[in-house]
């Protein structure tokens, strides 16, 4: 049965099982209610008769809030067990008899009579606390939700029901002991997120999610977990389209990597990307860009002031540019937003820029975040497509680490762009650390960005103390200009 949020149906492998019950918890504002609305509104689009049985706001309250997020269960069967407003000023009295009997007498016998008369297919109680107020205590609340949940599986309803937890222990191991499945929503300064602690049956994916709630409610977005890729690699080659370039790289970087370019602020790594990219297109290739650390307008001023025409490949539909703003994406939420885009528009290369600005404009823990983005590039290499990410070192001059983060291990090949000082100037050199599927030239050309273009000289000889920064000349020092 579809829970009505296609993420949850994919963390909880199909969605819920007919006649069983999900306890849905969280603190107040993580999205209970709006989860179990939407629930019920995937029983009214099949023609399914609903129960919304509340206690703590009133149907129009439910309704409008609802609405907000474009989400309508109007047409749903309302049970309402909260007081009237008139209550607030009764001053009624009982004799002989426990208030909470009453009270649990009342709510026992509008819930059968309201289930019977309507007989729906599905259920939200929201919360399942206010059975617990009625009970004298936990022995009996067990019983009473036992009971209940018989009740239910006899007329073969699915129920969801929400609850606050962490206020009472030996409540809270009740609740979970006697649900079918729990669904744990959490709210954090990192953002919003879904675990699926337990779901009898058909088991659930582990760990937390990307969650959001949007104009269009509630959205999930499950942890990316690529496939075993068991098919032989084909190398196939990424060209820069520079010759002496694509020398240094040993012919280019192959499809199913990932490639790193490294190098301090302004060397030129967001450009040497873009130029793959351009040679990409007039292959007859498409890429993707995501910008991180600058927006499209400045990106593509950047690009075409150097002859790289972004705009021309944007209307041809062979380059995507999206700007991602910052703190408001999960990590699962970029991944599904790349994934969507490589599989609807056959992507061949994907480009993050840059590293620093993922993990600073993602949400969540920088660690987590590297985790993620390793699992992204993986799915992306099992899928044929070329990965490029821009990295910013901390260095100046000279080259002390290869990438910073200790995010090394996902690249499968790095080359780097970084300044020299020569003559009491700056120049920039361009080379590459490792390439694990094939060889590359294992030297350092000059390397300049022009109103051309890139342009990038002959293999540099002659000279020392370059990777430092501060290149000594021996006597067949080669560090011409191009011409």
């Amino acid at each position: 049965m579809n829970s009505g949020v296609n993420g949850l149906d994919e963390i909880l492998h199909g969605g819920f099982v007919e006649g069983r019950m999900y306890l849905v918890h969280g603190q107040p504002g993580t999205g209970k209610t709006l989860l179990g609305m939407h629930f019920l509104e995937e029983g009214l689009e099949n023609d399914e008769t609903v129960l919304f049985i509340h206690g703590e706001e009133s149907r129009e309250e439910i309704l409008a809030n609802g609405f907000a997020v474009d989400t309508d269960i109007s047409d749903a069967e309302f049970l309402d067990l909260g007081p009237e407003s008139e209550f607030f000023i009764e001053d009624d009295s009982y004799d002989l008899v426990e208030p909470s009997d009453l009270e649990r007498d009342r709510y026992t016998k509008k819930i059968h009579e309201a289930i019977e008369e309507i007989d729906p297919s599905r259920v939200v109680v929201d919360p399942i606390s206010q059975l617990r107020y009625v009970e004298a205590n936990e022995y009996q609340f067990r019983k009473r939700i036992l009971a209940f949940m018989r009740f239910l599986k006899q007329h073969e309803i699915t129920v969801a029901v929400t609850a606050t937890l962490n206020s009472d222990p030996e409540y809270d191991t009740e609740l979970r002991s006697l649900s079918d499945g729990i669904i744990e929503l959490i709210r954090t300064e990192n953002g919003r997120r879904i675990t699926a602690t337990k779901h009898r049956a058909l088991g659930q994916m582990s760990g937390d999610h990307g969650m959001a709630i949007r104009s269009g409610g509630l959205e999930i977005f499950p942890s990316l977990v690529p496939e075993q890729q068991n098919s032989s690699f084909e190398p196939q080659r990424v060209h820069s389209g520079i010759d002496e370039l694509d020398e240094l790289l040993g012919g280019g970087f192959d499809h199913r990597t990932v490639t790193f370019i490294s190098g301090p602020t302004g060397a030129g790594k967001t450009t040497t990307g873009t130029q793959l990219l351009t040679q990409a297109a007039k292959d007859g290739l498409n890429s993707s860009i995501y910008l991180f650390e600058e927006n499209i307008e400045t990106f593509t001023h950047r690009a075409e002031s150097i002859d790289i025409p972004v705009e021309q490949m944007r209307e041809a539909g062979t380059l995507s540019v999206t700007e991602v703003e910052p703190l408001t994406l999960s990590s699962e939420e970029f991944a599904h937003m790349v994934k969507q885009q490589v599989e609807e528009q056959d992507t061949d290369i994907v480009m993050i820029d840059g590293i620093d600005g993922y993990t600073i404009s993602i949400q969540g823990q920088e660690r987590v975040l590297v985790r993620k983005l390793h699992a992204l590039t993986r799915y992306l290499k099992n899928q044929g497509v070329a990965v490029l990410i821009t990295n910013e070192i901390p260095e100046i001059t000279g080259i002390s680490t290869a990438t910073n983060n200790q995010i090394s291990y996902i690249a499968d090949n790095i080359a780097f762009v970084s300044y020299v000082e020569m003559d009491g100037s700056l120049r920039k050199v361009i080379g590459v650390l490792k390439k694990r599927t094939g060889g590359f030239e294992q030297t350092l050309r000059e390397f300049e960005i022009t109103s051309d273009g890139i342009r990038v000289g002959e293999p540099l000889t002659g000279l020392h103390g370059i990777l430092q920064g501060s290149p000594r000349m021996g006597r067949t020092a080669n560090i011409g200009r191009n011409e």
